[in-house]
């Protein structure tokens, strides 16, 4: 039958809204004896008066009671519930330290972890689980509600490419939706990504598009998530993440006219908190997620504990929490979707009949066409399936995917799931003994009808923290990583497969993020439409660049897990986006500065950047600049950090007498040095690099120029070489004056530390700190793991990591005024080492470098004889860690990880996005920044080991149907600090909380992860013309160092001109939570941090900032109590403050005109 709707009378499940206990009905009382004729003439008298009292009585009460209330999220045409207001003071847990800020929670991960045993034990039908039964009496007062979810899961890339994948399947799949919906209006599915329903869009005719849209509207689809894509949330930095989720949000609310609310993640290896954090941010009230330890889920399941509500470990006032459905089987299959037992549940997916593409059922027992001989036999044995999941649930409310990769495809195959399966709702829908209703139906249908349910029903457990969120359901604070699905087959190699498109992505952010400012300086700035045309000639690029970007965060993109010609696919897109960005950028520096005022897309740049990439694949080289006698060249910087930057930088040249001018024509002391390359038959390449330490505005400009031949400016100076090579053969470049090492033993040092290496193995092996605070033995090793059954997903050694580097090895040593570095091209086993590496540290007064050790590993795992082979870099420090450490989530937050002995290595292993720590009980941290996400572990005490790269002959069973071969040569770029605390710090060992970075840490990563980017003129000039000064500075000062410019953008660039009164310009903000108690050498580069208001009005030179207002993080949304913030941001963004709690990121629309406009 069809079901009443929410607000419907009658049948269906519009009663089961009612208390299910007997309500009393009216009856009659017997007059009371009291009342006398007085009394009752006052009434009669005055009942206006009374009456009109007692209403505004119950009004007051009624606006007291809910005015925290926030206005209902506008989805669709059915009501859309509202928030309930806060109604309770959280729970706050006490922390020893400040700056550890700590959730009280029900369940954490890291509990659940020291729990479980993970002995892997056979549960029979559900082998992951238990023999599943029900008493029967469960229902009695409330009946089963089953919502079946049609869906279909369509990967943009993974064995085919997307565009293969649309023309083969998913233009397929949305005409048949479009077409089966529209014949009974009891039939639902759902749709999440959106990159598959722009590029239906773009073909489908008229009245495909309003069926579409009717079908939204009347609540039968379901945008669910309505991403870009379905993203990694593993590999995937929170930067592109926002992007992704806007980028689809966006244009779905622009053509559709919706917002999701629902999230729907089935297929993700493992899942964040910081995903779950930005989705409150962008307006989500649910999620759904299935990909999660098998162990966990049964833990999960015995205590009901599958629905949760998810809160951030830093959040004390319960302003993050968001509900999550956990799916508790083996996968998003229909196998394993109806109940526990698969062999069932294969029964009842149809278009496993014969006839279908789709394999039958591997248990034996296959579907059959439902009729009126078997309905009934058939529909109690589904209904069974349902009862025995509805008792892994708290409430009498249950979700039934049914849905698959790549499903309903055609007409025929959908009609057989809507045809058998209606057949079978009406048998059991017509029983009323069997105390269940079933109907398709939505992610909002399940999840609105479920917390009705829970407003009706408490289900709580006694002692239960809570939320305040919804009633009825525990709080959950952690990471749902490493992932395992089976066995002991960790999802620990996606960490680290492809490695070098996962640093091409990141490239690719931090690119877009600058380009994204250029276009909004532009704009901001321009007052006439001849200065339009090159920002919104460019923006059909800068959209399609950040489509490119937000398909790479796909869960077969980023983690490396697609066929080798679908990572060719996205490896070209994001080479084209990263050459149509630096085009455009190289453009806009000349308007910025005065070289031209009038820029267009057709006019050739007269700047270049001053690295580029050949091929898609190929590594970033260096330009190098001429420098002919009597000859300048123009270098220009752009600094992309909200504060200002000292920072010592370089360009290679062909020549080594030259001088660095800067924009005022005056002299700047250099460094010339040899540049070295990673062959070792040819380790000094003939070219030079020049270093000069360098001041660039916040968001800025600054103009350098490198001459030869400038009288009056002394010449770069040369640094000094020392040379071990064991058959001495390697010969000194000319230029520089060469010596021999003949110690066991070399180091390097600056004003802050001194490194000690190993001559004959070239690896690093002690750091000692000039103030004497800290000496570490850092142990460097370089080591390959030999693994015959790892592939794209697992990770699965045979044993611990060899160590490969042997004595022999060649090493340079570089040492100059600005920069030393000491490079090691290591003698292994094979004729070609598969790596070699250069340590450097700066000299650069009241730089951020100088506290920095730059490690830079060439990794070349070409050839087959180094199939099967995993290779590692570990530091053996003395930090007492205890195999505790901290790893990123999305270069957002801090996760503690712990080693445990009672799961295999591969289990042991853990994202690495950006940042790895270690902390010794004396206070000591070693902390390794990363550009690019790769795997790390603490397999012992004081080691950190972090995976480079891999390469894998076989497929390890995941549906690929390849193993991991085509590797690229590549660099990979670590940033080390080693830190001591300056007042008392938390023993990681006793303490179950995350730590934050120091704030030091946080401007390392930055640094590292928003590079300067160099541009250098194409052509040189004569020395004899003096040009005038040129730099751009857009802020009025630089930031607080702890917070964050995440974006400055125009969000919609192809609709900038058609966009007359609403802002045009998004700025997104993040605070960073920094541990104080290291805040020694953070603090002095920082003038301020974000304590007190900034002014948003101010915040900018040149530009007046007319209004301000509070948005979702996907800028769809200004309510901003639906979103969790509190009340200030709504209120202080109109009067232009900005004030931000640590970890929060907030976003603004905005604005902008000239500050000298007239009217």
């Amino acid at each position: 039958m069809q079901f009443s709707s929410r607000r419907g009378a009658g049948g269906g499940w519009a009663q089961s809204i009612l208390p299910t206990t007997k309500s009393a009905g009216k009856q009659t009382r017997k007059p009371r004896r009291r009342t006398t004729a007085a009394f009752r003439d006052f009434i009669i008298s005055n009942f206006f008066t009374i009456g009109l009292s007692i209403t505004f009585l119950f009004f007051l009460f009624i606006l007291f009671r809910f005015a925290a209330l926030p206005k209902p999220l506008q989805f669709r045409s059915t009501t859309s519930r509202p928030r309930p207001p806060r109604l309770r003071k959280p729970a706050v847990h006490k922390s020893t330290n400040d700056t550890v800020l700590a959730a009280a929670v029900d369940i954490t991960t890291k509990a659940l972890y020291d729990k479980i045993q993970f002995l892997d034990e056979d549960g029979g039908p559900w082998k992951q689980g238990w023999r599943v039964s029900f008493k029967g009496n469960e229902w009695d007062e409330e009946k089963l509600k089953v919502f079946v979810v049609p869906h279909s899961h369509n990967d943009p890339g993974w064995k085919l490419t997307v565009e293969e994948y649309y023309d083969r399947q998913s233009r397929h799949i949305l005409d048949t939706i479009v077409e089966t919906l529209s014949k009974d209006n009891r039939r639902k599915f759902i749709w999440e990504e959106m990159s598959y329903l722009e590029r239906w869009w773009r073909d489908a005719s008229e009245a495909k598009r309003e069926s579409f849209t009717n079908l939204v509207q009347n609540g039968q689809l379901e945008i669910v998530g309505g991403g870009w894509v379905m993203n990694d949330e593993a590999n995937s930095h929170y930067f592109a993440i926002i992007e992704q989720m806007t980028e689809g949000n966006m244009w779905l609310n622009e053509t559709v006219g919706v917002i999701p609310k629902n999230s729907w993640a089935i297929d993700p290896f493992g899942y964040s908190p910081t995903m779950a954090y930005l989705l409150r941010r962008m307006g989500f009230e649910n999620m759904l997620i299935q990909r999660t330890h098998y162990e966990l889920k049964k833990e999960l399941a015995l205590h009901k504990n599958l629905e949760y509500v998810w809160r951030q470990s830093w959040d004390t006032e319960e302003t993050t929490d968001i509900f999550v459905h956990m799916m508790p089987f083996y996968s998003y299959d229909i196998p394993h979707t109806c109940g526990p037992e698969p062999a069932v549940c294969c029964q009842f997916d149809f278009a496993r009949m014969r006839g279908f593409v789709y394999e039958r059922c591997p248990w034996g027992e296959h579907p059959v066409e439902t009729d009126q001989e078997n309905v009934k036999e058939r529909a109690l044995k589904l209904l069974d399936q349902y009862k025995k999941k509805s008792t892994l649930y708290r409430t009498n409310t249950l979700l039934v995917p049914l849905g698959d990769d790549f499903r309903y495809i055609s007409i025929d195959e959908a009609e057989a799931q809507f045809r058998n399966y209606q057949l079978l709702f009406d048998y059991i829908n017509s029983d009323p003994t069997l105390k269940t209703e079933v109907k398709f139906g939505t992610l909002d249908d399940y999840f609105r009808t479920l917390r009705d349910e829970a407003e009706r029903i408490n289900y709580s457990v006694t002692g239960e923290i809570g939320s305040g969120e919804i009633g009825g359901f525990p709080s959950l604070s952690g990471d749902f990583f490493t992932y395992a699905d089976r066995n002991q087959d960790y999802w620990s190699g996606y960490y680290v497969s492809r490695p070098f498109f996962k640093a091409v992505d990141r490239v690719l952010e931090q690119t877009l993020r600058s380009a994204e400012m250029m276009m909004a300086f532009l704009l901001g700035h321009c007052q006439k439409p001849q200065c339009e045309k090159l920002p919104t000639g460019f923006s059909y690029k800068l959209t399609a660049a950040r489509r490119n970007l937000a398909l790479f965060q796909h869960h077969d993109g980023v983690t490396g897990t697609a066929k080798d010609h679908v990572v060719e696919d996205y490896g070209l897109r994001m080479h084209i986006a990263l050459q149509d960005l630096q085009i455009f950028m190289s453009k806009a520096i000349e308007v910025f500065l005065g070289i031209h005022h009038e820029k267009n897309e057709h006019v050739p740049a007269h700047f270049e950047p001053a690295q580029t990439r050949s091929r898609y694949d190929a590594q970033p080289t260096h330009r190098a600049l001429s420098a002919r006698e009597g000859t300048v060249q123009t270098v220009v910087l752009f600094n992309p950090l909200e504060q200002t930057r000292n920072e010592v930088v370089m360009v290679v040249v062909e020549r080594p007498d030259v001088t660095v001018l800067d924009s005022n024509w005056t002299c700047v002391k250099s460094q010339i040095s040899p540049e070295l390359g990673h062959d070792k038959n040819g380790i000094f390449t003939g070219r030079h690099r020049v270093y000069w330490k360098s001041a660039v505005p916040a968001m800025g400009l600054q103009t350098y120029y490198v001459a030869n031949g400038f009288v009056g400016c002394e010449k770069a100076k040369p640094a000094s070489v020392r040379i071990f090579t064991p058959n001495k053969k390697l010969s000194c470049p000319t230029h520089y004056a060469c010596t021999n090492i003949e110690s066991d033993t070399v180091e390097i040092s600056n004003r802050h530390q001194t490194l000690t290496f190993n001559v004959s193995q070239g690896l690093l092996q002690k750091i000692s700190h000039k103030d004497g605070h800290v000496n570490v033995i850092v142990g460097e090793e370089l080591g390959m793991y030999s693994s015959t059954e790892s592939g794209a997903y697992l990770f699965i050694p045979n044993g611990d990591a060899e160590p490969i580097a042997q004595a022999g090895g060649q090493m340079v040593v570089s040492e100059g005024h600005l920069v030393r570095e000491v490079y090691s091209y290591p003698k292994t086993a094979w004729e070609k080492a598969p790596i070699s590496h250069s340590t450097r540290i700066y000299n650069g007064e009241s730089t951020i470098q100088e506290f920095v050790i730059e490690k830079e590993y060439h990794v070349e795992l070409l050839g087959h004889e180094f199939n099967d082979k995993e290779l590692i870099a570990r530091y053996k420090t003395d930090v007492d860690n205890n195999r505790i450490f901290y790893s990123d989530l999305n270069g957002f937050q801090m996760s503690r990880r712990e080693t445990y002995d009672k799961i295999p290595v591969q289990g042991n292993y853990y994202p690495m996005p950006s940042l790895a720590f270690m902390q010794g009980s004396n206070g000591e941290r070693f902390s390794v920044h990363s550009r690019q996400s790769l795997g790390v572990a603490s397999l012992k005490h004081g080691w950190l080991e972090i995976m480079l790269d891999r390469r894998l002959v076989r497929d390890d069973g995941r549906g690929l149907g390849q193993g991991v071969m085509d590797n690229r040569p590549m660099n990979v770029v670590f940033h080390i600090t080693v830190e001591s605390n300056i007042s008392s710090s938390v023993d990681p060992i006793s303490n179950p909380r995350s730590l934050s970075p120091s704030l030091l840490s946080h401007l390392v990563g930055a640094h590292l992860n928003y590079p300067m980017h160099v541009f250098i003129a194409k052509n040189s000039e004569s020395i004899s013309v003096q040009p005038p000064p040129r730099s751009f500075s857009p802020l009025a000062a630089s930031l607080p160092c702890d917070l964050h410019i995440v974006s400055f953008k125009v969000p919609r660039p192809l609709k900038y001109t058609q966009q007359l009164e609403e802002p045009k310009f998004a700025l997104v903000l993040q605070r960073r939570n920094w541990d104080s108690s290291y805040c020694r050498k953070g603090r002095s580069h920082c003038s301020t941090i974000a304590d007190e208001p900034i002014n948003l009005f101010d915040m900018f030179k040149g530009l007046e900032v007319l209004t301000a207002k509070a948005s979702s993080l996907n800028l769809l949304h200004e309510d901003t109590d639906m979103l969790g913030y509190n009340e200030q941001f709504g209120f202080g963004a109109q009067e232009g403050h900005i004030l931000i709690s640590p970890m929060e990121i907030q976003a603004y629309k905005l604005q902008l005109r000239p500050s000298n406009h007239s009217n």
